[in-house]
């Protein structure tokens, strides 16, 4: 077995870091997508504007993808039962879990951890916990 670098991969970590950084750096603004999402949905003006096309940012470069030769993951193979109630049910866990920990993994995980953030890297700690017993019992029992 070889290991090979995921190079896609690492080019769009260095992407995304250098958004979160652009972000901060020109707007003194976090790149956490919760915040900016509820703030999309709640501003107006200017405020609205850099949120609305973050997102819309965000979006396009998922489906502009393929058309530039990139690959996009095949998500069906890996959860084959996936049912529309089970993704909006999903999603609204997701909703409150990020509610609850004051931000999302993107927030906390890149942007705070990156800004040494104390609350962030607990809050970091405890997703990736949670990930990698959620992970563990679901290939084990």
């Amino acid at each position: 077995m070889t290991f090979q670098i995921p190079w896609d991969a690492l080019f769009g970590g260095m992407l995304v870091g250098t958004a979160c950084l652009a972000l901060l750096a020109l707007n003194g603004r976090i790149a956490g997508i919760s915040g900016i999402v509820s703030g999309a949905l709640s501003s107006h003006g200017r405020e609205a504007q850099w949120r609305g096309l973050f997102l819309l940012g965000m979006v396009s470069a998922g489906v502009f993808m393929p058309f530039i030769g990139f690959e996009l993951p095949n998500y069906t193979s890996l959860a084959p039962a996936l049912t529309p109630m089970v993704a909006v049910l999903a999603g609204l866990l997701v909703g409150i879990g990020t509610k609850l920990g004051n931000g999302c993994t993107s927030g906390h995980g890149i942007c705070g951890m990156g800004r040494l953030s104390k609350r962030s890297i607990v809050a970091t700690l405890t997703f990736m916990g949670a990930a990698f017993v959620t992970v563990f019992v679901r290939l084990h029992f």
